[in-house]
């Protein structure tokens, strides 16, 4: 019921949106405060993605000096 109200919403003006809600009966009008405090909340604990640095894990990460040589298990197949 909330999602056909939302959409139904979506393209209303503000003052014709406020007209809608207006004219719901009480326990509707519940639903939708309540829908709008889900949807104010569900976008409040977003975090925001940041950019990422080119080089921001330089120096963290080190690789063994034996890195690129061939592992002793594999030594049948080489």
């Amino acid at each position: 019921m909330i999602t056909i109200l939302f959409f139904y919403f979506y393209s209303m003006t503000t003052t014709n949106l406020q007209i809608e809600i207006n004219s719901l009966p009480m326990n509707l009008r519940q639903e939708v405060a309540d829908f709008v405090e889900f949807i104010k909340t569900k976008h409040k604990n977003k975090p925001e993605i940041k950019s990422r640095e080119f080089g921001f894990a330089k120096g963290k990460i080190k690789l063994a000096d034996d890195f690129d040589e061939p592992l002793d298990m594999f030594a049948d197949y080489i």
